[in-house]
């Protein structure tokens, strides 16, 4: 867009492109928010054709049925801070626009920071109304608001208008409404509320979630790119959605079809707008041509009203700078015609539900149906879920690999399925993230409602894969742990036990709690099976060993009678293929006499088991038994015949067991799933973020804007150890003072001052915290004790100007631990806590857990660590205070969330006594706060 000045308009900023968005509407149609400027006078004109008279009566409160150019001109210039004006556009079409006027607290015209209020006003054309169009440009038009000093919108409403009405008190924002001659007069207070932020979260729902669902559950699909022969991946993709038995309407698309063309009976046509040209609709198109001509196919799908695209074709960021651009332009394009993109370089999309039957995907084969959700962001690992699931007996409800993930990802996926009917557990492969924070909200709302499992591939710096040209944030892998965590995310290391997990949530109910029993026909598996359960931290008894000779009906006695146990919270079975005591023959020669031991007696032969390792009467007598609330799940050797079985579906509806080849893949499946339950259980009485009364929030802001001048560089400053105290002790964070001892006069006076004993610490940067290098004397109990320790440290760690001396008074005896917070660029700010010294800096032994950090989140924090035995009397040590170490986590966390600035705080050591904490040593550092895009109004990536 051309932005030149007209010299009678009022000095106009640069056109402010950030303000551009991307929006998924009410429908999952997608809109484009943009500035309005002097070029789209046209499209006003022609846009404002197209709103009714009534539509245009409720915004002029007057017959208005035309625009003069007066108006034209007054609303398509503005200087963008006291005029602004934003269009939704479909198309480069005009839908919707809003404007706001800056006024003083007296409703006139006013300029700048004189005004902190505006006078706002929608029009939304009548086709379009009802898609929340018009919700969200108030969002955007608000944030823009906010950024230009403006507090609060005033608007004029008629009262007829409804819907208007319905858009401003619906918003969530603190807001005051009257009536007075005939008009609703209502006044937004623009600060973001807890009920705003929750409202345009749910509408974020619900339009994504309606976004996706318009991709898995098409009513017609057209296969652009489909050849003449038989052969290439479009005429494969037809094969495979009309040979899954898709339900819909079906069409094939190529330009060089005759007309009649009928493809493998599926009717051909030389353009998507063909289909369309006699009424018909098209959901979804599957485009298989080559990248250089894919604008040309998204032009077509977007002037036929087409609703969503899946792109196979390769040849985008994967293939380098050329490609990344033609990504961008395809993302441009087809959100330009409100079409969202699964791709490029996608596998493709399934929906196995009856209704549906959508196979557009390069699986050759329809996977039966199943209650799994599943999503890859790669081809690959795609292929080899669905075909794990496959052998064991379970599928998909819907499938995704998005390939590139351009647009549609991970976290449109668990809008979805969120609310699925259709789907009762979440399995996720993903090498990346574009939105940590929002992906952690999304997976921890999804998993208060059913299982989320996910293995995060690309763990090392720079492995992220080719094409993930969407913004990825790098975070690091530990504090990828806190978020799933935190989260209620089950998080595996190897698609194997991505499928274990799975097999399980899928199959069986979740356990009420981490006791479980053992039992089966080999004392030694049993035993394996027993050090795997513990190793995965589940409590058990010793396994019960029903010896080899066990038949069917010892089993399902044995399992009755272990699930009737109200002690067992679960039950893992241990099978071998049974032996028997009969007079077989002889299995290799058929002899009966060979088959006998010495001096006559039988051998132990193998009996019950069918070809494959079956034991039809051991599956179904297990089958009966297991019915009920209790989870099992079944270790076997030999038997994957029998495995087949247990899981596969039942005409009696029988529970359908997991069978695991190793007692630790079972065990591991059975201790996630037993973990998960006990965070769904504490979701269901969620944490609080306390409040503290002595907190002075309003006085460390100003503290905050005193320490971080205009112009301060933006990786910030580090605060003087005056300026720490005084910022933390607004929030109840109290740091011993230390005294400088620049000599040992000085260091007596300061040990008179603090009272004896005392310590005495370097505070060179290259000596602080190293104890072993003798920079810290403690208990120094008289004047002689500080000036020998004070000799010997100068002596042995340089002068007093090197070393930087200080005297501290001695804290009580305690636990040495570590406080931190920090904000990382991709998940935010971060709360850390481990043990001081080698547990956290040698091996790493430190959690994690986002801010805002609730009572329950530190109470974890605090009992996560390897270490956490020592707090709490390990071998017969006093247990510490955890309860105050648990507020000065709170603390932290707060100060932490309310202030942005303050980008990093390390407590170390913070000593945790029997009673109380003391914070012995502080950094705190500043900087121009990051931005926080997960508060601002809804928007799709843009890249």
């Amino acid at each position: 867009m051309t932005d030149q000045q007209d010299p009678k308009d009022p000095v106009r900023r640069p056109y402010p492109v950030h303000w551009e968005a991307d929006v998924v509407l009410r429908d999952g149609g997608i809109a484009h928010i943009r500035p309005i400027g002097p070029d789209d006078a046209g499209r006003l004109v022609d846009f404002y054709e197209q709103v009714s008279d009534e539509s245009k009566y409720y915004r002029f409160f007057a017959p208005y049925p035309r625009l003069s150019d007066r108006d034209v001109h007054r609303f398509t210039h503005h200087d963008y801070d006291d005029r602004v004006g934003l269009a939704a556009t479909v198309g480069g079409e005009f839908i919707a626009t809003v404007r706001y006027d800056r006024t003083d607290e007296n409703g006139r015209s006013a300029a700048g920071r004189g005004g902190t209020r505006a006078e706002v006003a929608f029009l939304v054309q009548d086709a379009h109304q009802g898609r929340g169009v018009a919700s969200a440009l108030l969002e955007h038009i608000a944030a823009v608001a906010r950024e230009r000093g403006i507090l609060h919108f005033t608007a004029e409403v008629l009262p007829a208008n409804r819907k208007m009405v319905k858009v401003f008190t619906d918003a969530g924002y603190t807001q005051q409404r009257s009536f007075t001659d005939g008009v609703v007069h209502l006044d937004l207070d623009l600060e973001p509320t807890t009920e705003s932020v929750q409202v345009m979260r749910s509408r974020e729902h619900r339009a994504e979630a309606r976004s996706v669902q318009r991709l898995l559950r098409p009513e017609s699909v057209a296969v652009i790119g489909t050849g003449r022969r038989p052969g290439g991946v479009g005429r494969t993709l037809l094969r495979n959605i009309a040979a899954g038995g898709f339900t819909g309407r079906l069409y094939a698309v190529n330009h060089s079809f005759p007309p009649g063309a009928e493809i493998d009976g599926v009717p051909g046509h030389r353009s998507v707008r063909e289909i369309t040209q006699d009424g018909a609709t098209v959901d979804l198109a599957v485009i298989a041509v080559p990248a250089e001509r894919v604008p040309e196919a998204v032009a077509d799908c977007g002037e036929a009203g087409v609703r969503g695209l899946v792109v196979v074709a390769a040849g985008y960021s994967e293939s380098g700078p050329e490609g990344r651009e033609r990504q961008r332009d395809l993302v441009r394009q087809a959100r330009s015609h409100g079409m969202r993109v699964i791709g490029p370089n996608a596998f493709g999309v399934l929906n196995t539900a009856p209704g549906v039957r959508l196979n557009a995907s390069l699986s050759p084969e329809m996977p039966r149906s199943g209650r799994l959700g599943l999503f890859t962001q790669s081809g690959s690992i795609g292929i080899a879920l669905l075909s794990g699931l496959h052998r064991r007996g379970a599928g998909p409800s819907t499938f995704v690999s998005a390939g590139n993930r351009a647009d549609v990802s991970g976290n449109d996926l668990l809008q979805f399925w969120q609310d699925d009917p259709d789907t009762d557990a979440v399995l996720m492969y993903l090498e990346s993230f574009g939105n940590p924070r929002k992906f952690t909200r999304l997976a921890r709302r999804t998993a208060a409602a059913k299982p989320v499992v996910v293995v995060k591939g690309a763990l090392h710096t720079g492995a992220v894969p080719a094409g993930h040209q969407v913004p990825v944030a790098r975070i690091p892998d530990s504090t990828v742990d806190a978020l799933f965590r935190q989260a209620g995310v089950i998080r595996v290391d190897t698609v194997t036990e991505l499928l274990d997990a799975g097999l399980f949530l899928a199959l069986q109910p979740l356990p009420a709690g981490d006791r479980i029993a053992i039992l089966g026909n080999s004392e030694s598996l049993g035993l394996l099976t027993y050090d795997a359960a513990l190793t995965a931290g589940l409590r058990s008894t010793p396994p019960l060993d029903l010896t080899t000779a066990a038949t069917p009906a010892d089993f399902a006695a044995a399992l009755t009678a272990a699930l009737a146990d109200p002690e067992t919270d679960a039950v893992v079975v241990t099978a071998i293929p049974r032996v028997g005591r009969e007079e077989p023959a002889d299995l290799l020669t058929g002899d009966p006499g060979l088959a006998a031991g010495p001096g006559g007696t039988d051998a132990a032969t193998l009996g019950g088991e069918g070809e494959g390792g079956d034991d039809p009467a051991l599956g179904e007598a297990l089958r009966a038994a297991a019915a009920g609330d209790k989870p099992v799940v079944v270790v076997h050797l030999a038997l994957d015949g029998l495995a087949d079985r247990l899981a596969g579906p039942d005409e009696d509806g029988a529970p359908r067991i997991p069978a695991y080849r190793a007692p630790d893949r079972a065990v591991r499946a059975l201790a996630e799933a037993a973990g998960y339950a006990a965070w769904r259980a504490g979701e269901a009485e969620p944490g609080r973020v306390p409040q503290f009364d002595d907190i002075q929030e309003a006085a460390a802001a100003d503290d905050v804007r005193r320490m971080l001048p205009a112009g301060s560089p933006p990786e910030g400053v580090t605060l003087s150890d005056q300026d720490a105290a005084t910022l933390l002790g607004r929030y109840g964070i109290e740091v011993c003072r230390a005294l400088p001892a620049p000599d040992p006069d000085a260091a007596v006076a300061a040990a008179a001052a603090l009272g004896y004993p005392v310590a005495l610490k370097t505070t060179a940067p290259h000596l602080r915290h190293r104890a072993d290098l003798g920079g810290v004397r403690l208990d120094l109990a008289d004047e002689g004790d500080l000036r020998r320790a004070y000799d010997e440290l100068t002596a042995r760690l340089g002068g007093p100007a090197e070393a930087g001396p200080v005297v501290q008074a001695m804290a009580p005896r305690g636990v040495d631990t570590v406080v931190r917070a920090g904000v990382d660029p991709g998940a935010g700010s971060v709360l850390s806590f481990g043990l001081a010294g080698p547990p956290s800096e040698l091996l790493g032994d430190i959690a994690h857990r986002l801010v805002p950090a609730t009572d329950r989140d530190v109470a974890e924090l605090v009992r996560s660590i390897k270490a956490a035995p020592l707090l709490f009397g390990w071998r017969g040590a006093e247990p510490v205070d955890t309860q105050a170490l648990e507020a000065l986590l709170l603390r932290v966390s707060l100060l932490a969330d309310d202030l942005p600035e303050v980008v990093g705080v390390s407590l170390d050591p913070v000593v945790v006594a029997a009673e109380g904490v003391a914070v012995l040593s502080a950094t705190v550092r500043v900087a121009p706060p990051p931005a926080r895009t997960d508060l601002g109004p809804r928007a799709l990536s843009s890249f």
